[in-house]
């Protein structure tokens, strides 16, 4: 197995490891986060782009379409993709927070509330 590398990598760890449920394991051969079995948030195989799950994606990419666009195999998805490179720190983690949001039961939902 080849292993991954990504500058950004421990940045997104850090920024999900507060939210309840999160699960990290391998998709298409790099490190993806999910919560209650549900993908949010994936690191594409260059390393440098996140796909994230999100039900705003227009307003991002019309704010800023170099660091949130798609591809065509996107088109049909609630997913955007992140130029890591260019995306300031604060903005991608209240952009996993939001994914994970989208994503997270009800109950994990009270659960970070309550923290």
């Amino acid at each position: 197995m080849q292993l991954f590398f990504s500058p950004y990598l421990e940045f997104i760890r850090k920024a999900v490891e507060i939210l309840p449920g999160v699960t990290e394991k391998l998709c298409f051969d790099t490190p993806a986060f999910y919560v209650a079995g549900k993908l949010f948030a994936r690191l594409k195989e260059d390393g440098e782009t996140l796909v994230v799950y999100t039900e705003n994606r227009g307003k991002w990419m019309q704010q800023d379409p170099e660091t949130f666009f798609i591809t065509d195999h996107y088109q049909n998805y609630k997913y955007m993709l992140i130029d890591l490179s260019l995306v300031q720190p604060t903005i991608l983690k209240n952009l996993l927070a939001e994914a994970w949001k989208s994503r997270a039961t009800k109950k994990l939902l009270k659960e970070l509330d309550q923290n």
